[in-house]
């Protein structure tokens, strides 16, 4: 089975660079370590391709060129010395634009809040550079990554280079379509209700959600719910898994913590081995307040994965699973509690989306005891649904309910049709982050018009070397 769209060909066309977008992410690693390509060489040619394909994508906020060339050629130096190749020796990626990278303003979507430069690197931004990864630059997010698609008031919307006219998913739709368009070779995410498998699904990539603790990103116990981790957004699973590779390095600010998985992600990605038993359900936890339909082409991608998971071996069978009809108001609440924390200079409210506007204003409003009340139903929920998809290796599901959407579709003006549209487009995202288990996405069936659909493989805890053999397995379909 193909996967994701194809890189066009180099828009410099320089002899140097030949080729170069042909290369999967692991190839062109391999390459750069065996110093067949300089990094400077791959730095120039994603900056082409950022330069000719950004301004009709909207991927990035901001091309940090120089400081990327500057760093490949330190890195290139370094090579030329003798020194042994990092992990991701010279490989070009960036950062959603509500993560610190040294000297670049943060902007976090929002022109509400002063996007002053960082005074130095993020966590998780730290650890990628210390693997040899060269940052060419900060993508497209929505305010305060509180969103399922990559549009604000600061820069023009993210889109979906299957079909500009439509939105890549959010929030890391910015990262998405930059991976998806050939602007980076892969790219790192962050997800608290989906928002690395969300623009992986509407842009056909893979899609990692680590399981809880993996990859901390620096969260601490900030995150209230403990919903966000870091994962990857890849054109295949390898690429994500050697992404994973590198990213699990991160300085662990948890007090608990996923395993390290015997031998790399990577190794379980190409050995592509394992045979499992697979619970499918179309049920969804918001179904208690909201009407959720499955578009046809959902349905069709589920099909398409059952018939390549049963093709390659797995069992599939249907999963009775049930959902705590309290959730939609519990997750809602803890999900937006962390608004109320923003550092909102005076008389800036009238430059936040209406979204954020209104989330955040109910947000100063609760009590403490109504946010300890939504936090021990998702407790309670948590444990439910694990014992309940225990039953089974993996839980299958669609990723989203309906094709991608067309930009503009959820800024109706009202911030509970908005929030509404969110969780009818992904129904089936958010209840994995509130579980804390690994997810990955997949995609399977391109529709007529060009759109990727894809499934969503849920493990068990800390399975995502699982996760990404079985992905593997449905990529030599």
């Amino acid at each position: 089975m193909p996967i994701g769209p194809p890189v066009q060909d180099d828009p410099a066309g320089t002899p140097s660079s030949a080729g170069l977008g042909a290369l999967t992410a692991l190839e062109l690693r391999n390459a750069l370590a065996a110093g067949e390509v300089s990094a400077r060489e791959a730095a120039e040619f994603y900056l082409g391709r950022i330069d000719a394909l950004n301004p009709s994508l909207g991927s990035f906020i901001a091309v940090t060129a120089d400081l990327a060339l500057a760093e490949a050629s330190r890195a290139d130096d370094a090579l030329a010395r003798g020194q042994a190749p990092a992990l991701l020796h010279g490989m070009p990626l960036a950062h959603k634009d509500l993560t610190d990278v040294a000297g670049v303003p943060t902007t976090m979507g929002s022109a509400a809040v002063p996007a002053a430069p960082a005074a130095e690197d993020g966590p998780l931004v730290s650890v990628l550079r210390a693997a040899g990864a060269v940052s060419l630059g900060k993508t497209q997010v929505p305010e305060f990554g509180l969103s399922s698609y990559s549009e604000n008031l600061i820069a023009p919307p993210a889109r979906n280079p299957l079909d500009p006219s439509l939105s890549p998913g959010g929030s890391s739709g910015g990262s998405a379509a930059a991976v998806a368009a050939g602007m980076l070779p892969f790219a790192p995410g962050t997800d608290g209700g989906g928002s690395v498998r969300i623009p992986a699904a509407a842009t056909g990539l893979v899609g990692l959600k680590p399981n809880r603790g993996r990859i901390p990103a620096g969260g601490g116990q900030r995150d209230l719910g403990q919903l966000v981790v870091a994962g990857p957004l890849a054109r295949n699973a390898a690429d994500a898994a050697l992404l994973l590779d590198a990213m699990v390095a991160e300085p662990n600010f948890h007090a608990t913590s996923a395993p390290t998985p015997g031998g790399t992600f990577l190794e379980a990605a190409l050995r592509a081995e394992g045979r499992f038993r697979i619970g499918v359900s179309t049920r969804s936890p918001f179904e208690s307040r909201l009407d959720i339909r499955l578009d046809p082409e959902v349905l069709l991608g589920l099909e398409a994965g059952i018939l390549a998971l049963t093709g390659a071996g797995h069992s599939v069978e249907e999963a009775d699973v049930h959902y705590d009809e309290r959730y939609p108001d519990a997750f809602s609440l803890v999900w937006t509690a962390p608004l109320a924390n923003i550092p909102l200079p005076a008389g800036q409210e009238d430059q936040l989306v209406p979204l954020t506007a209104t989330m955040r204003r109910r947000a100063l409003q609760r009590s403490a005891a109504d946010l300890a009340e939504a936090v021990d139903i998702l407790r309670g929920f948590e444990e439910d649904t694990i014992r309940q998809y225990a039953a089974w290796d993996m839980i299958l599901t669609p990723v989203l309910g309906m094709t991608p959407r067309s930009i503009g579709w959820y800024w109706t003006g009202d911030a509970d049709e908005d929030y509404a549209r969110q969780c009818q487009y992904s129904p089936f995202t958010s209840m994995v982050n509130v579980s804390g288990l690994p997810a990955i996405t997949v995609p399977t069936y391109r529709t007529a018009a060009g759109l990727w659909m894809g499934i969503q493989l849920i493990g068990r805890p800390g399975a995502e070397a699982e996760l990404l053999a079985v992905a593997a397995q449905l990529e030599s379909q």
